[in-house]
């Protein structure tokens, strides 16, 4: 084995290993997902050593800098203030959500008017209206990494998949007998999953256009799923109180994760694919090991429901918002709650920053927040939407903002 080159990867820290094997290349990943400012960096790289026959005594000094790298990533715009960079009037009927491409240069926005608009973030012109969906454009996703792709869900039941840099439409997948409410691309970009109000989850081949397999199981709507980093599995969450796991690759149903006693309202795996993290209408948020299907916690201390629930990068922290108006953060280790955040007076979306010490939430009171992830002291209150905020994201770096409210508008903050 020959290392050949090593790259980092900022969230979670990270660093990639490319390296040679019996004439192949391939790349392996030491994630470092402890790293902090504080850490010992001498010590460190003696532990990464020991460990990882690779990274030899002459690469030390390099995988030194590379964390010292890595670290001050991590200490770079906590303190940033926003500002309001533009007001976007995006389109003439309420918008349904906003995502952001990988590097934060172009976003998208769904909307009512059944189009989905791709935005340039640094100047705030539309770059593309994609227009073809008879309903709805209300689930939109990039591929990210890549972000040259972008899926669009509809109420009109189909999915389309659309260039970022022409805006023409490659595909329209069909088969679902009701709206689209949900769907992702796997993380290499080969496959869209779309779950519908028909009860089923379907997977689609980007190249090709055709239908994978259709997850049937679930006796309700399916209004949630998400894909594990490697790919190999999928979680769809239903109104049935129920979140299944399906092994990708098969097609069929690993574990169906029961305890719940109410609609299940978001489903997410960590980082490292150890652990599943459930969100629900029954005021409780569960945690359950990823391996085996069963339980390991129950979080709970919100009085209404749960609405909105995330890890961190690392998968060290978990936010869970409420319809109480507040918001938590747990440590997944011990699952204790560490803070709670309170000042909204309505319902509320959540999201961390890349950075894991900031939380950003969205809110039905037309105001979005930024919030201290350790201390849950309100760091600064981002005001103008004249309706509810729905939808809320961080660029990747963490120092850009996009808000999309009920008023028609997005706003872009700096």
């Amino acid at each position: 084995m020959k290392l050949k080159s090593l790259l980092l990867r900022y969230y979670p820290p990270g660093i990639m290993l490319e390296y040679e094997k019996s004439g192949e290349l391939k790349t392996k990943s030491l994630d470092l997902l402890d790293l902090s400012p504080s850490t010992d960096v001498n010590a460190l790289v003696e532990e990464i050593q020991k460990a990882e026959p690779l990274i030899t005594a002459s690469r030390s000094d390099q995988v030194k800098l590379l964390i010292q790298r890595l670290q001050d990533k991590l200490e770079q715009h906590s303190n940033h203030q926003f500002y309001l960079f533009k007001v976007l009037r995006a389109h003439i009927l309420p918008l349904t959500n906003v995502a952001l491409n990988k590097s934060g240069s172009c976003f998208i926005t769904g909307s009512y008017d059944r189009t989905c608009k791709l935005w340039d973030t640094a100047s705030g012109e539309e770059l593309h209206t994609l227009e073809g969906h008879r309903n709805v454009v209300y689930a939109i996703a990039f591929n990210n990494p890549y972000g040259d792709k972008i899926a669009t869900g509809s109420f009109d039941k189909t999915c389309k998949l659309w260039s970022v840099e022409t805006g023409k439409c490659y595909h329209t997948f069909r088969g679902h007998t009701s709206e689209i409410v949900c769907l992702s691309f796997n993380p290499q970009s080969t496959l869209v999953a779309t779950g519908s109000m028909d009860k089923t989850a379907k997977l689609w081949d980007i190249q090709n256009g055709e239908e994978i397999v259709t997850l049937t199981g679930h006796s309700a709507e399916i209004i949630c799923l998400s894909f594990n980093i490697l790919g190999n599995r999928i979680i769809t969450g239903s109104f049935d109180h129920t979140v299944a796991v399906w092994d990708v690759e098969a097609g069929r149903k690993v574990y169906t994760l029961i305890g719940h006693c109410a609609e299940i309202s978001s489903a997410l795996f960590n980082w490292d694919c150890s652990l599943i993290l459930t969100g629900s209408m029954d005021k409780t948020c569960m945690l359950w090991d990823a391996t085996n299907g069963k339980c390991v916690a129950t979080l709970t201390g919100h009085d209404d429901e749960i609405l909105d629930s995330c890890f961190d990068y690392t998968g060290k922290l978990i936010a869970t918002a409420s319809a109480d108006g507040t918001a938590r953060v747990f440590s997944a280790v011990t699952r204790k709650c560490i803070t709670k955040l309170e000042g909204h007076e309505g319902e509320i979306s959540i999201s961390f920053n890349p950075q894991g010490n900031r939380l950003l939430t969205g809110s039905s009171d037309k105001t979005a927040r930024i919030w201290d992830a350790q201390t849950g002291r309100c760091l600064q209150v981002l005001e103008g939407h004249t309706d509810e905020i729905f939808s809320c994201t961080f660029n990747y770096k963490g120092n850009i903002i996009i808000t999309g409210s009920k008023d028609n508008t997005c706003r872009i903050w700096h």
